[in-house]
């Protein structure tokens, strides 16, 4: 049975707050007595100064985390936007430990890497799911809009269809980089195993330049799909203040990705050369080693900006009822990006063989091939449906109803909006000229 005790948002955050501070009382006299320990050098300054930095981030990064949990009342936009705050807790704590062992940063690494990618999904999800709730007919609404054209470098290329088909191309086109990336983290920690990825060496006789060439256009080409959905859909997204919020992901990724790609090319030219590596082993593992140390500061400037940026207050509701269980749970939901993607494998499978759905996001197609049973159909479209007598599930089973107004988590794959159908408290509403194009 979930835990719901009616007082828990008085005492669950003083809780967190002293065991943080059980957690500093513990790992400064380590960090100290490993100093001691270690002749003072430029890379045990380095760990330390970083270390600072990481302890001031965390607890930023989990207050914004605890608030969304204490205030769990649209669960539909609010899960991903916690899963898109834990992005700065993993940076801090994987480039931290990267820095200390610089042995082990191409394992830790994996971590940050996979968990970049899961964020850009994320966002996405945020994206559609408000869209969903708030335009029920978002493919009629951007079929009647006018064509948006392809942004450069691929200006000369043929515009994607307005409607389905736009929607269609620019979920596949952000699902890639989330399939890509954990393929490519995978092959880079085979090849070091095999003694053949050298990373931060900019040569063709190793994995490393031809692994940052797929995951840049992987990553680009995802990001680029994000700009196009936002233009074609900008006043629709206006409520939501969509441009800060992609900065705040978009910034992070690329910024960590190009400094490291600049590391490279300063190790390439000589800067960084064997003849000036500090306490460190090599020139890779300075390499590296820099890289984790500017990640952890770049966390803490992130820190504060997905404070203000992914803030709490508009899903403050008077009247809240909910378990701290519930709202953990839902936290560690991960059905929806399996779902999404073995459909999306589905769809790009058909494709290539030649019988495309003719309908992606239509209430007419199949529901095994729908596009809509993913994404959108995994949290948007189950609050859509439950106004009604119960939820259809994916196999077309009914489910019993549950409130609405709760906005408690529901099981894997099923958690309700408990307003399905109007923006967060604090959003302003969109006109109504924006469904009148």
């Amino acid at each position: 049975m979930p835990c719901s005790c009616a007082q828990w948002r008085r005492w669950i955050r003083p809780l967190v707050l002293v065991l943080y501070a059980l957690l500093l009382v513990a790992v400064v006299p380590l960090c100290i007595w490993e100093l001691q320990k270690d002749k003072v050098g430029t890379h045990s300054k380095a760990w330390f100064i970083a270390g600072v930095f990481v302890f001031l981030t965390i607890p930023i990064s989990l207050w914004g985390i605890l608030q969304h949990l204490v205030h769990y009342t649209q669960p539909e936009l609010q899960k991903p936007i916690i899963r898109i705050l834990w992005m700065v807790p993993i940076y801090s704590l994987d480039s931290w430990l990267g820095l200390r062992y610089p042995s082990l940063a191409i394992y830790v690494d994996t971590c940050r890497e996979c968990y970049e990618a899961y964020v850009i999904y994320n966002f996405l999800i945020f994206l559609l799911n408000f869209l969903s709730h708030q335009h029920p007919n978002l493919a009629m609404i951007l079929e009647v809009q006018q064509q948006q054209p392809h942004l450069p470098p691929l200006c000369c290329c043929p515009p994607w269809p307005m409607g389905e088909v736009l929607l269609f191309r620019c979920k596949l086109g952000v699902l890639q980089y989330t399939v890509v990336r954990p393929v490519t983290t995978v092959i880079a920690l085979i090849c070091q195993l095999c003694g053949v990825y050298d990373e931060a060496n900019f040569s063709f006789r190793n994995a490393w330049s031809y692994l940052v060439i797929i995951n840049n256009i992987s990553q680009l080409f995802a990001m680029y799909c994000l700009v196009l959905l936002y233009r074609a859909l900008k006043e629709e997204l206006t409520p939501i203040r969509p441009v800060g919020k992609f900065l705040c992901v978009k910034l992070v990724v690329f910024v960590s990705f190009w400094q490291a790609v600049l590391i490279a090319i300063l190790v390439k030219v000589g800067v960084i050369s064997d003849k000036r590596t500090w306490d460190w082993e090599s020139v890779e593992a300075v390499a590296t080693g820099l890289q984790d140390f500017i990640i952890c500061i770049e966390m803490f400037l992130a820190a504060i900006a997905h404070h203000y940026t992914f803030s709490y207050k508009p899903y403050v509701q008077e009247a809240e009822e909910g378990s701290c269980f519930d709202s953990f749970m839902a936290m560690w939901d991960f059905s929806d990006i399996r779902e999404d993607v073995s459909e999306q494998v589905r769809n790009v499978g058909r494709t290539f063989l030649g019988r495309p759905n003719k309908m992606y996001f239509g209430s007419t197609a199949r529901p095994e091939h729908s596009e809509n049973s993913g994404l959108l159909n995994s949290t948007s479209q189950d609050a859509i449906t439950s106004s009604t007598s119960g939820i259809v599930g994916p196999q077309g089973t009914s489910m019993p109803p549950s409130p609405t107004s709760s906005g408690r988590y529901q099981g894997l794959g099923h958690t309700q909006a408990p307003h399905s159908t109007s923006a967060p408290a604090g959003f302003t509403q969109p006109t109504p000229t924006g469904e009148n194009h």
